[in-house]
C-alpha cells in the first residue's frame, strides 16, 4: 500500500516499485507453505530483498520531485530496520 499511496509520477519508478511489492507479498506467502526452517528462511530473504528495492524506487521519486514529501516520509519506514 506504501508504494500505490505514493503516487510516483515516473511510470519506469512506479512500475518497478509496483512489481517488487507485488513480488515481495508473493514470496511472503510462498514461504509461509514452505516446510523446512532452512526453505522457508531462503524464500523470506528473497522477499525481504524486494522490499529493499521497492523503497528506493519511492524514494527516489521523491527527490526527483515525483511524488510528494509526506507519502515520502512514509515511504522511507517501509526499509526493513527502520
Amino acid at each position: 500500500m506504501v508504494v500505490r499511496d505514493a503516487r510516483v509520477r515516473d511510470s519506469v519508478l512506479r512500475e518497478q516499485a509496483l512489481k517488487s511489492a507485488k513480488s515481495a507479498s508473493l514470496n511472503i506467502a510462498e514461504a509461509a507453505g514452505r516446510t523446512s526452517a532452512a526453505d522457508k528462511a531462503r524464500v523470506f530473504g528473497i522477499a525481504r530483498g524486494e522490499v529493499v528495492e521497492a523503497c528506493p524506487a519511492v524514494e527516489l521519486g521523491g527527490v526527483l520531485g515525483a511524488t510528494s514529501v509526506p507519502r515520502l516520509t512514509r515511504a522511507s519506514r517501509c526499509r526493513p530496520g527502520s
